[in-house]
């Protein structure tokens, strides 16, 4: 069930000068069920220019806590990564259907830059149905690799950098995780051609794949239309109701 909460941030820890990890409380009522991949809706507070709210990927949540792992892409989320402790934001929560917990033998999760967000949660949830779960980060150089301590905790964790300064020099789609290891399961988040090159992969390797959609929305509960996906069942949908996590299956792009 939704519900509109006011949140405090407890911390705000940047990483570099492109993101910040937001580490939020509810300020009264506990919090929601939360499933891996969805998201929030957050308002962005005392602006005078943004009127809508940002949807941010849920990072991890727990009944006491809520974090946020955002990039800096516009004065929104400028405002956002910039909070200080003790800034109240409201938040509708949570939002979308996530990945796939029913999964078996297998599985890699595959995220690019920002996209590595709702990878911790849900690699942590197989880890405790006992999954054997692996990661595989991209980023453009290593300043750009988010959370890397907090994934090695969880599982068996490869990087891949573009300029070669952390792990596999090369794209995430040219490492031999993803192209000679056995996997039963993928599930992928980051740009777009990123996903659509994995998913390419996948169907080429017959493994199960979903991927989770960053389009543009504007609302977070269909109205707006903003961010509709045209689906080989069921033609154009919105992202934020019927995703944003869809099986490649569905999508007419792979």
């Amino acid at each position: 069930m939704k519900k509109v909460m006011d949140f405090v941030v407890k911390e705000n820890v940047r990483h570099g000068s492109q993101y910040a990890l937001l580490r939020l409380s509810p300020v009264r009522s506990t919090m929601p069920p939360v499933a891996p991949g969805q998201f929030v809706q957050v308002e962005v507070p005392h602006s005078r220019t943004t009127f809508l709210r940002r949807p941010i990927s849920i990072n991890y949540a727990d009944q006491r806590e809520l974090w946020l792992l955002i990039r800096r892409a516009g004065a929104g989320t400028n405002a956002l990564c910039d909070a200080e402790e003790g800034t109240v934001l409201n938040i509708v929560l949570p939002l979308g259907h996530g990945f796939s917990l029913d999964v078996k033998g297998h599985v890699l999760l595959v995220g690019g830059g920002v996209g590595i967000a709702p990878l911790l949660m849900l690699g942590k949830r197989l880890v405790t149905r006992g999954i054997d779960v692996k990661f595989l980060l991209g980023a453009r150089t290593s300043t750009d690799v988010l959370q890397l301590d907090l994934f090695r905790q969880t599982g068996d964790t490869r990087v891949a950098t573009e300029d070669g300064s952390l792990g596999h020099h090369g794209l995430v789609t040219t490492h031999p995780l993803l192209q000679q290891a056995d996997i039963d399961h993928i599930a992928c988040c980051g740009p777009m051609p990123m996903m659509k090159a994995v998913a390419a992969i996948a169907r080429e390797r017959g493994i199960n794949c979903e991927v989770s959609l960053e389009n543009r929305m504007a609302c977070g509960v269909g109205a707006c239309l903003c961010c509709v996906e045209d689906t080989v069942e069921h033609g154009n949908v919105c992202t934020c109701t019927e995703g944003p996590v869809f099986n490649i299956n569905q999508l007419k792009w792979t």
